[in-house]
């Protein structure tokens, strides 16, 4: 079996290699592998990992072999899905409650986007509880989980601020949802119900003095890479503002999301209701392009990888 690895010496960082077959315990499904997604975090670690490593996080396939407990998917069934690394191969084992079945009408490289993106969306707006009528920050707003976000915020009823970085980054953003779009988050101005923030740094300590006093900061992310400084004062004479972070791995991991939420996404883009947007969509002999793009911040929205056949024996 073929799969992308860490290869420091090869442009890129990364090349296709032969590798061992997926290990299947009883509640994984064998899944061929048709289509995957990068994220920002996997892609940053394939820079500092040690020839050999094997990223992936979100696929789109087929189910090639059903769980051996009887669960999940039936074989021949399309899903998408999550995998704690290892997923850019032509065939991994995928745990039954970390994916879903999507429909016929779903292009693969479309549910590949779902799952991480997707998946840190909906737990991030959902810590506040009813969104109607609240005033709701997106901090990344371009990004994946940006994109996704602002939809699904709109469509809970709350008063969508885009935040992005650069004045380009903004293109489409209202049509997506978003009430206003501002380049960076100002220190001053309304406050905000629902901040959530994925560039760290200055942007965070804006966010510290944007939140309101019953309002919630969501940290899952640092893409600026730099050091979060606040007063504390600022914070906590706020009285009941809170700041809490989210990594979607452990609230998989954990069982808090996973198959369900996967679906109804899935439901949600066949539908029309709900846009992934693909950026870049690339053979995986051209990995190291896309990551590139990723990494310099030229990617609105999704970056995808799509898996060819075999060669013929």
């Amino acid at each position: 079996m073929r799969a992308l690895v860490a290869a420091p010496r090869q442009p890129g960082g990364i090349e296709i290699r032969e590798v061992e077959e997926p290990r299947l315990t009883d509640n994984h499904a064998l899944v061929t592998v048709h289509a995957v997604s990068l994220n920002r975090g996997e892609c940053t670690a394939l820079r500092r990992e040690m020839d050999g490593w094997r990223p992936g996080w979100d696929l789109a396939g087929v189910v090639a072999s059903p769980a051996a407990d009887g669960s999940g998917p039936p074989a021949g069934a399309r899903i998408t899905g999550w995998v704690n690394g290892r997923g850019w191969a032509e065939r991994a084992a995928v745990r039954i409650d970390h994916m879903a079945e999507i429909p016929d009408s779903l292009a693969f490289e479309t549910a590949a986007t779902l799952p991480v993106a997707g998946l840190t969306a909906v737990g991030t707006l959902s810590v506040e509880g009813s969104l109607l009528g609240r005033r709701v920050a997106v901090t990344g707003a371009a990004g994946g989980v940006g994109r996704f976000a602002i939809q699904l915020a709109r469509m809970a009823g709350a008063h969508v601020t885009a935040i992005v970085g650069r004045p380009e980054r903004a293109d489409g953003l209202v049509d997506l949802g978003a009430h206003e779009v501002h380049v960076d988050l100002a220190t001053d101005g309304e406050p905000f119900e629902l901040i959530l923030e994925s560039v760290g740094g200055a942007s965070l300590d804006a966010a510290v003095s944007r939140v309101s006093s019953d309002g919630v900061i969501v940290s899952f992310g640092n893409s600026s890479g730099e050091t979060a400084s606040f007063d504390p004062k600022t914070f906590y004479r706020k009285g009941a503002a809170v700041m809490r972070g989210y990594f979607v791995t452990h609230e998989l991991l954990q069982g808090r999301t996973g198959r369900w939420q996967l679906a109804a996404l899935a439901g949600l883009v066949a539908e029309g209701r709900l846009e992934s947007r693909i950026d870049v969509s690339v053979p995986w002999s051209d990995a190291g392009s896309a990551i590139d793009a990723l990494l310099e911040r030229r990617v609105s929205g999704k970056a995808v990888l799509t898996i060819d056949a075999p060669p013929p024996s």
